[in-house]
């Protein structure tokens, strides 16, 4: 019989074997020398975990906790590694942390429902998402001051800077497309559609920026030609929503899915699915080393982070986290 999305992802007895299927994993798919790979081979830049039932975020180099970040949602690294964003699940706020010693510098009020947040790669701006709200907050990082919150449409969820820092993309999972807001006049200036897809959740942009690569809610991904605004691929992926990334140099397009077992690997090129990585139950945030040699995911249903080897597309290690629910990724140099 068919298991439904909640069967799939609340029966004990499907977490129980989930459980063991992934210690199975961590065992019996890793490569003669990987396994015994150190923190600094797997994690060659730092790389930032949110931990949501341990109200913490964990740099999973040094298997460092930083707490006191109630129920610690989506974070966001600068590109000098200096900054950490973190949003609250459960509080109307966010966090700026810096990044070395965990020192929380300022807590910002964004509203009802934080999402996800982020850092310009000029690291001027910070945005956090109140999809209860209906808008994002912007606050400029070097007053370290919340300077305009705005709407940007139905229940927004997650942000993507361009690399110029200059436009902001917004995914709108209660509506059908994406935001893009201006970030030298701080407004909202246009909506992209993304038809074939439900709820536009998470988000990325391919190398020269010209693709916008959607995640929805329900198991699909969506390729947008952004001049043209033509929907180029719908591609079926796992159950449930998830992270997604477009590994650094564009060859790999890689999403969780937290209602499966699954990383799904596209290829750009072929717009097709060309693996499916079974990790443990329940992944969501994926994001690629900034090397591009090692894949992540947090999977929430066993609390580890699945490193998959990106040449192999095999999960290399399982890792453990020093905390529940791991759920969010971010990356020095690939966020």
């Amino acid at each position: 019989m068919a298991l439904n999305n909640q069967q799939h992802v609340s029966s004990p007895r499907f977490r129980w074997s989930a459980y063991h299927l992934a210690i199975a994993l961590a065992l019996s798919t890793a490569v003669p020398g990987v396994q015994a790979a150190t923190s600094a081979e797997l994690f060659p830049q730092p790389v930032y975990t949110t931990l949501t039932k341990a109200n913490a975020v964990e740099e999973m180099a040094t298997s460092k906790n930083t707490e006191g970040l109630p129920t610690a949602h989506y974070d966001a690294i600068s590109a000098d590694g200096k900054l950490l964003m973190v949003s609250s699940r459960d509080q109307p706020e966010a966090y700026l942390l810096d990044a070395k010693t965990g020192t929380k510098l300022a807590t910002y009020k964004i509203g009802k429902v934080p999402q996800g947040v982020a850092i310009s790669p000029d690291e001027h701006w910070g945005m956090a998402v109140a999809a209860g709200e209906d808008t994002v907050s912007i606050i400029d990082l070097k007053t370290k001051k919340l300077v305009k919150t705005i709407k940007v449409g139905k229940t927004p969820h997650n942000i993507r800077f361009t690399h110029d820092s200059r436009i902001a993309y917004v995914t709108l999972q209660g509506g059908t497309g994406v935001a893009v807001v201006d970030m030298t006049s701080l407004k909202k200036i246009d909506e992209i559609p993304v038809p074939g897809i439900k709820g536009p959740h998470n988000l990325d942009l391919s190398p020269d920026e010209k693709t916008l690569w959607v995640r929805d809610f329900v198991g699909k991904v969506a390729a947008v030609d952004i001049a043209s605004r033509k929907v180029e691929a719908v591609i079926p992926v796992g159950l449930g929503h998830g992270g997604i990334d477009v590994t650094p140099g564009g060859k790999y397009v890689v999403t969780g899915a937290i209602a499966d077992h699954l990383v799904d690997v596209i290829d750009p090129k072929t717009m097709k699915v060309i693996k499916r990585i079974d990790v443990g139950q329940g992944p969501h945030g994926v994001r690629a080393s900034a090397d591009g040699h090692w894949i992540y995911a947090s999977v929430t249903g066993t609390n580890r982070i699945a490193v998959i080897d990106a040449n192999t597309l095999d999960v290399a290690k399982q890792v453990p986290t020093r905390g529940e629910i791991p759920f969010w990724i971010s990356v020095v140099g690939n966020d």
